[in-house]
């Protein structure tokens, strides 16, 4: 065999083998966050559900719906610890770039992991939770066999029927928006228009929604933040205090047991009862804050408030210089990438330190954007509960999540969190080019988080201040109001 075919065939060997290698990782990868998923929805789900105590059907199709609910969960993981992981692969390549044992971690698998994330994002949303949704619901065409197959069979006709109503409303908004003759002939070409251009209108509905409910959930952090820990308080005898409540619950507790008879006792009993419960809940918090060490109680608090607070400012700070960048370089407008060239430059100014930050950052506004999404009025009825979360709210719950981290890379990248640039599809969506869209979302995430954020500190400012000098215990002032026409 000649040189120059030998040199040929060890490339393609070489090439095999790093495809191979890429597809063990990802599936290694994708098999860690599916079995996290499933501890965690088996953690909230109701368990009656599943049982085949009722109906053998019924729980076969709860089992196959779960599976399909815990896959989709796992793309939404992958999809949050996706930009997370490219940063810190681009720093540890940089950090070691002759290093044997990192040489797996190369720009084809980050590039894999984001197409593969694109792709199962598009089949869950699309596919497999309405499927799941309306597998759940179906009970076989009326005259059919009952059984599984009877399900699906129906649940596949609903489903291609909504996918035909759904990809002729994509169609029709598609000919209004483009009216040239290239626009009516990509409208043709089902993978490589409609399937984005789809995903682009979910995208841009996820990256709203992130718009909306971080600020929220930064403001719902504070006070959570709040409740949990315990706050020092200035100005205050705890022993008197507890010992005060102490008393007026016992109090309280002799009320009820000797009430005396009367016609109004039952109404009296139940103001009583609630009134203890009242007491009894305030004396539980005073004796834990008791409990507490000076160290949580006078350094726990105030880190995590602290900490809580740079986050955000450090967010709103990052995003008000971008809003500078985009008036100035065109640059800074986001963009999509084909080939993820990495270790050859970190992504922040600040090197190792800044690409942590930025992690962080990602992480910090993820967790916001979830707790904003379920502390708002419109959704706090799909928070689920602990071994009593019916099926359909699983449901609900992982496309909600899935839509949430599906926009995370698109949100941090509009926002200039990061520098890494949108790989694969995430950058073929079309409102990225757009720089009205991308300044006006600038300017609303920065202004609406800095009137939560001052809002809610000089609140809670306001507030302990006057419990720390006692004025919440004085009584309001009361104005008489004088007739007209009487002399003072």
């Amino acid at each position: 065999m000649a040189p120059a075919e030998q040199d040929a065939l060890a490339a393609r060997e070489q090439l095999f083998h790093e495809r191979v290698r890429e597809c063990i990782i990802c599936a290694l990868l994708f098999a860690s966050l599916y079995i996290l998923c499933h501890f965690i929805i088996t953690h909230f789900k109701k368990h009656t559900d599943f049982t085949a105590v009722h109906d053998d059907e019924d729980a076969a199709v709860n089992r196959i719906a779960l599976g399909l609910c815990t896959f989709t969960l796992a793309v939404a993981l992958g999809a949050v610890l996706l930009l997370p992981f490219s940063i810190i692969s681009n720093e540890v390549l940089l950090s070691f770039p002759q290093n044997y044992y990192i040489q797996w971690l190369n720009g084809s698998l980050i590039h894999g992991l984001w197409n593969l994330v694109f792709l199962f994002s598009n089949l869950s949303l699309v596919f497999l939770m309405p499927f799941a949704y309306f597998f759940t619901e179906s009970e076989g065409f009326a005259g059919s066999k009952k059984g599984i197959m009877a399900r699906v069979y129906e649940t596949s006709v609903v489903l291609l029927l909504l996918t035909l109503l759904v990809l002729g409303m994509v169609w029709v908004a598609s000919a209004i928006v483009g009216n040239d003759a290239a626009s009516r002939q990509s409208l043709y070409d089902l993978w490589e228009y409609y399937l984005p251009y789809l995903y682009s209108c979910i995208s841009l509905f996820g990256v709203l929604l992130l718009l909306l409910c971080t600020p929220f959930g930064l403001s719902t952090m504070f006070t959570v933040t709040g409740k949990l820990l315990v706050k020092p308080r200035l100005l205050e005898d705890l022993d008197e205090q507890l010992s005060c409540t102490r008393l007026e619950e016992a109090a309280v507790s002799r009320r009820i047991s000797s009430g005396k008879a009367s016609c109004w006792l039952n109404l009296n009993v139940e103001l009583l009862r609630e009134q203890f419960f009242t007491i009894r809940s305030k004396r539980r918090k005073l004796e834990l804050r008791h409990r507490a060490s000076p160290w949580q109680r006078n350094l726990g608090y105030p880190l995590a408030m602290l900490g809580l607070l740079a986050l955000t400012g450090i967010s709103v700070l990052i995003v008000c210089f971008h809003v500078l960048e985009l008036l100035l370089d065109d640059a800074a407008m986001p963009r999509g990438i084909q080939d993820a060239s990495l270790g050859q430059v970190s992504f922040s100014i600040f090197g190792s330190f800044g690409a942590a930050l930025q992690v962080v950052l990602i992480f910090y506004l993820m967790v916001s954007s979830v707790v904003g999404f379920y502390s708002s009025p419109l959704f706090t009825r799909l928070l689920p509960e602990r071994q009593d979360t019916p099926l359909t709210k699983i449901i609900g719950n992982c496309v909600s999540l899935l839509v949430l981290s599906s926009a995370l890379p698109v949100f941090s990248r509009t926002l200039g969190i990061t520098r890494f640039d949108l790989l694969g599809d995430f950058g073929r969506f079309n409102w990225l080019g757009n720089f009205y869209i991308v300044f006006l979302y600038n300017m609303g995430f920065a202004g609406l988080t800095t009137l939560c954020l001052v809002k809610k500190v000089s609140w809670a400012v306001q507030a302990e201040l006057i419990r720390a000098f006692g004025l919440h215990k004085l009584p309001l002032p009361v104005t008489r109001s004088r007739p007209p026409g009487k002399p003072s």
